[in-house]
């Protein structure tokens, strides 16, 4: 008996035992159908956007995720196990200078024409920047401005005017210091001058036979800040009256913009109205009609018009307007900022509105230029903003501390991102930081971003752009004068920083208007063998330079027929042993510098080439222009885009274009 209640002791433990191993198994269970989904997701990029990044379980090696078709792991994305947060911090803070070294005793013994006028720009620029650096990290320059804008008010004019003669002594610009805002109008007063022959028009062909065109037009611009020295400024409204026509043989009037040197598609008004389905703005079509030379109208029609409507007539007539500017007329034109886009007015009548497009906003378009065949006889513009134009940050910059960059961590990053950015682009900076800079492979530290700035011309901006790299700790000051044809220093100050204080793997270039698709940047570049050197993003193959017009390069810059095969600058990859050799024969003077950063590195690596093996990776998923659906990179968005784009890779999933303006 006694054993028999000894087998039933042992028989209830052993119940008891297995309830307890079930119910741990199913709350291991349990737990893990919760941190999987975790992990997944987070490792797509649509984390949580906390500030704390989460801790992630490390999961099988990434090529053979990749391999299998799996969505990457973030924790995955090193090669060797990472550390945990709290350790892998540095405890210095993070570097806002850039330690590119600019050896000026190379100069001292060699002559003049042993270096390029590029590398002699670059001295100069160097020069001047050390000496303006001095001021500007002295503190001295920062509190001169300081004590300045006590006394100075901020406040823009309410209206400006100007006559003809005003406006052609300040070299035909209007300068609107504040900008517009909605409700602005400018109204000049002008006449075309009569058409003259031109032998080389730039607007048309010559036909068989004919020796010169008849040509008439103007050019009325608004414009923006330059932002470096070289590059245009941007032409936000561009709007080019041709009376004698163009290609086309018959009047027209041409509207478009000009973004860091590029221009948009063209719309033109050429007599025929608006199609009745196409977008209005605010409530105006884009094109009205007038008197064509091939619609059989005339002013007889006028005439009819009177008559029918003496004889008490009630039908509704169409009236057809002839072409708005006529040569040796005199013309009142006025242009309005509406809420969705500029409208032309000329002598009283509606003649075509124009949307705003993308990446400007109405403060922006701080300049007026009037020029070709027109004689200006007076401007006035009203209803202008007084308050301070928009290059002021503080209209940008969220100074919140969860926009802060983490300082950079001990050890090695599997990918740096250096993105170049002018002084003046606090809003741009900005976008990215509240975009793809919140992908948690960045707050993870396994990916770093900084921007790369150089010295503005504008003092103000300077001080401002200091305040910004102290907060955010993600700017790198490369230390001389910007200049559009040095941008290839601050590639070359990529590459340094890359390999030297983030000790990157790889090293990726891209514009602060570009969105970049991080997880899928890292997974295209996996797809090159372990180890070996690589070049990764949208391959230009034999292209030829331009010889002739505004992008023409010279033989003494470019002798050859051909530049190296190079992918487009808005966003591509090499490894970090190709940006340690840049470096490096930079520092020795060996490396030849050209106007076009990005097909410089190409010529770099096709230099590095030549004694090492290197993979090259095209897709045209890295877009130069725009964007497509399932892109890589995204060119030339807009901060709002750059909202957009992330909330719609954060939230729903999907690489999808915002086509807002």
């Amino acid at each position: 008996m006694k054993r028999t209640k000894l087998e039933s002791l042992v028989s209830v433990s052993r119940q008891r035992s297995i309830q307890v191993l079930i119910g741990l198994l199913f709350l291991y269970l349990l737990l893990m159908s919760l941190e999987i989904p975790l992990v997944l997701k987070a490792g797509l990029g649509f984390g949580s956007g906390e500030d704390e990044p989460t801790t992630y379980l490390r999961s099988q090696p990434i090529r053979e995720q990749l391999a299998q078709g799996e969505a990457p792991n973030v924790d995955s994305f090193r090669f060797q196990a990472r550390r945990s947060r709290s350790r892998s911090h540095r405890t210095s803070e993070n570097r806002h200078v850039s330690g590119l070294v600019f050896d000026e005793s190379a100069y001292v013994n060699a002559s003049e024409d042993e270096f390029s006028e590029l590398h002699k720009m670059a001295r100069h620029a160097f020069n001047v920047g050390k000496n303006l650096w001095k001021e500007i990290s002295s503190g001295k320059l920062r509190s001169e401005l300081e004590s300045k804008a006590e006394n100075v008010s901020d406040s823009c004019k309410h209206s400006i005017s100007m006559s003809g003669h005003e406006f052609r002594e300040h070299g035909q610009l209007m300068v609107i210091p504040c900008g517009l805002t909605l409700g602005s109008h400018i109204t000049v007063v002008g006449k075309p001058h009569w058409a003259h022959p031109e032998q080389d028009p730039k607007i048309a062909l010559l036909r068989e036979g004919d020796e010169s065109l008849m040509v008439s037009q103007f050019m009325m611009e608004l414009q923006g800040l330059k932002t470096v020295d070289g590059e245009d400024p941007p032409r936000i409204l561009h709007f080019n009256p041709r009376l004698k026509g163009d290609f086309s043989g018959r009047p027209v009037i041409e509207q478009n913009t000009c973004y860091r040197m590029q221009w948009g598609s063209a719309m033109r008004c050429e007599g025929w109205k608006s199609r009745a389905d196409e977008e209005t703005v605010d409530g105006q079509v884009k094109c009205e009609k007038w008197i064509r030379d091939d619609d059989n109208h005339s002013e007889e029609s006028k005439t009819i018009w009177w008559l029918k409507r003496l004889i008490g007539r009630t039908t509704k007539v169409t009236v057809d307007w002839p072409y708005p500017f006529v040569e040796d007329k005199l013309f009142v034109l006025t242009l309005g900022a509406g809420l969705e886009g500029y409208h032309v007015n000329v002598d009283g009548r509606h003649v075509t509105s124009f949307p705003y497009r993308t990446g400007f906003t109405l403060e922006d378009a701080t300049g007026l230029t009037v020029k070709g065949d027109v004689d200006v006889h007076s401007i006035f513009a009203a209803s202008l903003p007084t308050s301070h134009p928009s290059f002021d940050p503080q209209r940008h910059l969220e100074m919140l501390t969860k926009w802060q960059a983490p300082p950079l961590p001990h050890g090695h990053a599997e990918l740096f991102i250096g993105i170049l950015s002018a002084g003046n682009h606090f809003a741009e900076r900005m976008a990215v930081r509240k975009s793809w800079m919140q992908h948690p492979l960045v707050k993870t530290l396994i990916v770093i971003a900084r921007f790369f700035v150089a010295l503005h011309g504008r003092n103000e901006i300077n001080v401002e752009l200091m305040k910004e790299a102290e907060f955010f700790g993600d700017i790198v000051i490369v230390p001389y004068m910007d200049n559009y044809d040095l941008v290839v220093l601050k590639t070359v100050a990529i590459c340094e920083y890359g390999v030297r204080e983030v000790a990157a793997n790889y090293i990726m270039k891209c514009d602060d208007d570009t969105f970049v698709r991080i997880d899928a940047v890292i997974k295209e570049v996996m797809k090159v063998r372990s180890g070996g050197s690589l070049y990764v993003g949208n391959m230009n193959y034999y292209h030829k330079p331009l010889r002739y017009g505004k992008w023409a390069v010279t033989y003494e810059e470019w002798p050859e027929e051909a530049y190296p095969t190079y992918a487009n600058g808005p966003g591509y990859v090499v490894s970090s042993d190709i940006a340690q050799y840049i470096v490096s024969e930079f520092e020795k003077h060996n490396l030849r510098l050209f106007k076009m950063e990005d097909v410089s590195m190409g010529m770099w690596v096709e230099q590095f080439n030549s004694s090492k093996s290197v993979e090259y990776l095209h897709n045209v998923k890295f877009c130069q222009f725009g964007c497509i659906d399932d892109y890589f990179t995204a060119h030339y968005q807009s901060p709002r885009q750059m909202i957009c784009l992330w909330d719609k890779l954060k939230f729903h999933g999907r690489a999808q274009c915002c086509n807002m303006r």
